[in-house]
């Protein structure tokens, strides 16, 4: 297997890159001295593709499925791998995401038999009707335990508002109606169309060298077809359909989440100088060194509960605004004056220098991470940029970008309060 070689910017730190015979990508970066080694596989195949192509034919599935599948994978004729990663000391786990499924584990000792596990459980799908519905009931009481969560009702309330048809405005667990659906065959239909180790990245971080997960993947890997899935996704309005919506809860604050739709066009997919831009302008508007954050925390309308986030995909984007508040109204209508005003008189120089070298420190320190860095190889790969190339990103990031995406990105029409009161408010 032949690797390039990719240097991270301003490290010097080297990232070996190549494909496997067997159609596998695979990305390590060695941290000759760390204990501790850590490795992923990410499946490009999350909770919004609910419809797509097989071989020129159309599939709408369940909302669920996905994540049902990550949950059946560690279940195979030969046991549950977690009693085998228990054997090894391993410390193993998985999550779906709305664009991607990852495998995981980290090890200070048995690397290779872990790897090995890793990718087993990855190509031996093993479904009956009885394990099946064992499941159901599994993911049922996690779904039930989500709708007992008041921010992460508050988010997909969010979300339904900005987003008419994008799947992502559907949770990623599913419905327990959606899931009630789910059979042995479909999760079968669904494995043999997205986790094509084509469609697949192996990442590792750690005191790993390439001839030891080269040598494992020889031995575990099996040959892949072409790869024929083809994902479909609804026509999205540019605006939203609901400005406003109320819930109640037993909860001792109100919750809010405050979104900002993004009119994404073409196939979505956002450049780093786009991604870091968007970061960039987070901290200005509202960051905690921001004189926003620091108004609306002196007039008790947020406290510090309070985050912002870039929320962006293939298909979707959009700035989003949470925390508790006796007023989130209020709290929108701060946030709508501070993007005009910010419109209006541009943005600070000074305090754009000081957040771009903080954004780009902070995605320096995060490479002391192996968990970090897999994981950012993982997206890297899919979003089929180089290794690490965001932090070049931030690091030429100027002015100019950031006032792009405050005029194009963040439309303040296109806004949707979400609140989750106390029963009786």
């Amino acid at each position: 297997m032949k690797f390039e070689t990719f240097e991270i910017p301003y490290t010097g730190e080297r990232v070996l890159c190549g494909v496997h015979e067997s159609g596998l990508p695979i990305c390590i970066l060695r941290k000759e001295g760390y204990r501790s080694a850590y490795a992923t596989v990410a499946v490009r195949y999350g909770s919004v593709d609910n419809a797509f192509f097989v071989d020129g034919r159309l599939r709408t599935v369940p909302a669920g499925i996905a994540h049902y599948l990550e949950h059946k994978l560690f279940e195979s004729e030969d046991g549950d791998a977690f009693l085998q990663y228990a054997k090894t000391g391993a410390n193993a786990n998985a999550y779906t995401s709305f664009q991607q499924t990852a495998y995981l584990f980290s090890c200070t000792e048995n690397f290779e038999r872990s790897l090995e596990i890793l990718l087993h459980l990855v190509q031996d799908p093993y479904f009956t009707e009885e394990n099946v519905e064992k499941e159901r009931g599994i993911i049922g009481q996690e779904i039930r335990m989500c709708e007992d969560d008041p921010d992460r009702l508050a988010m997909f309330n969010a979300l339904e508002m900005l987003y008419a048809a994008h799947p992502v405005r559907i949770d990623i667990a599913g419905t327990q109606a959606s899931i009630a659906k789910i059979t042995p065959q479909l999760l079968y239909d669904c494995y043999s169309a997205f986790y094509n180790l084509r469609n697949m990245v192996l990442t590792v971080c750690g005191d790993v060298d390439e001839k030891t997960v080269t040598a494992v993947a020889d031995r575990m890997l099996k040959t892949a077809p072409p790869l024929a899935i083809e994902r479909r996704l609804p026509q999205e309005p540019t605006t939203v359909s609901e400005h406003r919506r109320v819930a109640h809860m037993e909860v001792a604050a109100p919750v809010f989440h405050i979104g900002f739709k993004e009119p994404v066009t073409g196939d979505g997919v956002h450049t780093g100088r786009e991604l870091m831009a968007a970061q960039v302008l987070l901290e200005l508007l509202c960051g905690h060194a921001s004189p926003l954050y620091a108004d609306l925390m002196a007039k008790g309308l947020i406290n510090e509960t309070f985050g912002s986030g870039y929320f962006e995909g293939a298909g979707f984007g959009a700035f989003l605004f949470s925390g508790e508040s006796r007023d989130a109204d209020a709290v929108a209508a701060a946030l709508v004056a501070e993007i005009e005003r910010m419109r209006r008189d541009g943005i600070d120089g000074e305090r754009f220098e000081e957040e771009k070298r903080a954004l780009f420190g902070q995605l320096i320190t995060g490479l002391n991470s192996v968990e970090s860095c897999a994981d950012w190889m993982a997206d890297d790969c899919f979003y089929g940029r180089k290794p690490f190339a965001l932090i070049d990103s931030a690091a030429k990031l100027d002015v100019q970008s950031v006032y792009t995406v405050l005029h194009k990105k963040l439309c303040t029409e296109n806004m949707a309060v979400s609140l989750v009161l106390p029963k009786g408010e």
